[in-house]
């Protein structure tokens, strides 16, 4: 008897759907893309209206091969790739290679791996959607036709290897303004003043001052803070008001591709592209003991934070019966998607709450557990009911007219935050108020002003972005998909545009090159009003309500004419390489200084004729704690950063933080310096049982 035969992109994919569907079916893998645009040429026939010239991509002949057979022994053929615009496209080319009619019903669409929701999709097939796969075409093209003509224009015209494309250089262009923003920023003073007043019952409490009655107080300086404080010791005071509320924090929403990409980032140290390679092992099936191969979460590139009413009722009951009726919202939780998300899936959550992190841990990697987790605890915490609290704000003025304002809160239920507490980007406040109690007041009690604590600082600038920051900017802007988040941070990285230093993305001098010269001759390209509309002009060819042809000439015929000017108006560029004095033992040459994907190195500037390479040793201030030798700069295979003795393996000292140049007041040990998510830095005591801490711009003040 004749099996039905399945094909999809992976063999994981495949072993974890032939489980559900049985011998009657036949399961093959794709492995990705069959078809593709030349890699060696542009690919897109611009006379014949913009016709890619797809081509079998090389070393898929046997894979396609062997499928063409096995439809060809088939009594029928279902195509069932990933359910986006890739994955519809993967299907159409498949058709044209096995001669399966795409208006026939061949494709089949599931957003979990699950028993259900395949086997409801064997039965519901239907035809190929060509809306999908043009939208995915009008990308294809137009990234290549960027990619492939102003490409050659930076070769030529400043050094090989280097690429654009219409994310990739908008992307590159806000890590650059954002570093210029910095550079040009000018730190302004200003001091914050706590007041420690006391009851009379003896109880303390510490509240902000604030200014006067009427107006809010910012010093400025250190002399106009002496004659502040001098006012603030002399005077009496008495409560002016009291204020008690509640406050409600509900949960936060399920994930989506980019809120996944950002919170892993953020709790879990995962690149973009580590984030969704796990992600993508999940969703296609983990062997899981006692079940076999299982997919464990829904389809991980989506825009949409709705889920499927079963889905949210099987976590409701389980909610109840795990950890009370209280922690069930008086009504189901429902999420707005962000306004222009296409809304095709479900949000990212797991195929099923009874599968809990804890029970499966044994069959998963640690990265796989970690993920999954962070999953699991994200929607179940979505369902849940809100966090109430009890706030307090306490008004305290003096007789010379000066206000104190304290403010504290006590949690009084849990809810959501009983399992998950979302992270931040976000420097965490100056005054944390939360599970703060006051104590308590009347109106008009007296109160003694026991201390007054005048701290300065300076404005910070804005942050440089990290890999969770650029994909929510990204996204806030419309610029890029779920799926080109990943792509397009791995690719300014591997160009040179950017490297990663300290969790931050910071742009090379050859960024800063590379940006200018678009920010000049492209405008457009790195607009991101025009990107951003161009990515809804792609939504409106899925929709239907576009030709994709269009959109390419509307492009083309100005881009064109923009090329022409840029080639004739830009001179070769030169990039002034820092040289070393380290010679190449090969040729003798004084060895460069060059930045590569994982850091600097040096190499002989007399590449391609020598092509000696080799570490480049950077040293910093501090001196090695064990053998006081120096302190050289090193990267992990992986290129992350770390900091070693000069005389390894001698001497096995490393830290990941690096040393700083002066050591503890408190007990002499090794200091390290410290970043915040803002990027201020301050140094920490290596002796855990010490602990201390000293702000880099701290100043004392008596």
């Amino acid at each position: 008897m004749a099996q039905d035969l399945v094909i999809v992109e992976s063999p994981a994919k495949a072993r974890t759907i032939k489980k559900f569907l049985g011998n009657k079916y036949k399961v093959e893998a794709s492995m990705g893309h069959v078809r593709d645009l030349p890699k060696s040429q542009l690919g897109v026939d611009i006379e014949n209206d913009f016709e890619p010239k797809y081509i079998t991509i090389r070393g898929k002949g046997d894979i396609i091969n062997r499928l063409k057979k096995e439809a060809q022994n088939a009594e029928r053929v279902y195509l069932a790739t990933d359910p986006d615009r890739e994955g519809e496209a993967i299907s159409w080319h498949l058709a044209h290679l096995l001669d399966i009619d795409p208006n026939s019903t061949c494709r089949i669409e599931f957003h979990e791996i699950t028993q259900q929701a395949i086997r409801n999709a064997i039965k519901h097939p239907r035809a190929i959607n060509m809306c999908l796969v043009d939208a995915q075409q009008a990308r294809r093209v137009l990234d290549r036709v960027v990619g492939y003509m102003i490409s050659p224009l930076l070769w030529r015209k400043i050094k090989g290897g280097l690429s654009a494309g219409r994310v990739q250089s908008v992307a590159t262009r806000m890590i650059c303004e954002r570093e210029r923003e910095i550079q040009e920023f000018v730190p302004e003073e200003y001091w914050i003043i706590t007041g420690r007043f006391v009851k009379e019952d003896g109880r303390t409490f510490e509240a902000d001052f604030y200014g006067t009655v009427d107006n809010k107080v910012t010093p400025k300086s250190e002399e106009e803070v002496k004659g502040l404080v001098e006012k603030l010791r002399t005077a009496k005071y008495a409560v002016h008001g009291v204020k008690r509320g509640v406050k409600k924090r509900s949960a936060p929403p399920p994930f989506t591709t980019s809120t996944l990409q950002q919170e892993a980032y953020r709790k879990l140290g995962f690149t973009t592209q580590k984030t969704m390679m796990i992600a993508q092992q999940l969703y296609e099936g983990v062997e899981i003991r006692g079940e076999g191969a299982v997919g464990l979460v829904t389809y991980i590139r989506t825009d949409s934070t709705r889920i499927a009413e079963q889905a949210q009722k099987e976590a409701l009951e389980y909610i109840r019966k795990k950890y009370g009726q209280q922690y069930v919202p008086e009504k189901p939780n429902q999420y707005k998607s962000k306004k222009g998300a296409q809304d095709a899936h479900e949000a990212i959550r797991p195929t099923s709450v009874l599968r809990e992190p804890e029970a499966i841990k044994d069959s998963l990697t640690y990265d796989q557990y970690r993920l999954y987790r962070l999953i699991y605890d994200r929607f179940l915490a979505s369902q849940m009911a809100p966090a109430l609290y009890d706030t307090m704000t306490i008004e305290i003025v003096g007789d010379n007219g000066y206000l104190f304002r304290a403010t504290g809160s006590r949690k009084t239920f849990a809810g959501y935050t009983i399992i998950y507490m979302e992270g931040s980007d976000n420097e965490k406040p100056e005054k944390e108020n939360e599970d703060v109690e006051l104590p308590e007041v009347s109106e008009g009690e007296k109160l003694s002003l026991e201390e007054v604590l005048p701290e300065q600082h300076f404005t910070q600038p804005p942050p440089r972005y990290t890999e969770a920051s650029l994909v929510r900017a990204l996204e806030e802007m419309g610029i890029g998909r779920p799926s080109t988040y990943a792509p397009t941070i791995s690719t300014i990285i591997e160009r040179g545009y950017v490297v990663r230093e300290k969790k931050s993305l910071v742009p090379t001098e050859l960024g800063f090159i590379v940006n200018d010269l678009m920010m000049t001759y492209f405008p457009d390209i790195v607009d991101y009003k025009f990107t951003a509309e161009m990515e809804k002009q792609l939504d409106e060819v899925e929709e239907g309500k576009k030709d994709w042809r269009e959109i390419v000439r509307e492009f083309y015929i100005p881009f064109k004419e923009l090329l022409k000017k840029a080639d004739e108006a830009i001179s070769k560029i030169e990039i002034k390489e820092e040289v070393s004095d380290v010679k190449c033992e090969k040729c003798g040459a004084n060895m460069v200084i060059k930045a590569g994907r994982y850091g600097k190195f040096l190499a002989c500037p007399n590449f391609p004729k020598c092509r000696n390479t080799k570490p480049y040793v950077e040293e910093i201030a501090a001196r090695c704690p064990k053998c006081n030798s120096a302190i050289v700069v090193k990267y992990t295979k992986k290129g992350k950063k770390f900091y070693g003795c000069e005389n390894y393996p001698e001497c096995d000292f490393i830290s990941w933080d690096m040393p700083a140049d002066q050591r503890c007041p408190e007990c002499g040990a090794l200091m390290v310096v410290k970043q915040r998510k803002n990027g201020e830095e301050y140094l920490l005591c290596t002796n855990k049982e010490c602990g201390y801490r000293q702000e880099r711009s701290e100043v004392n003040y008596e």
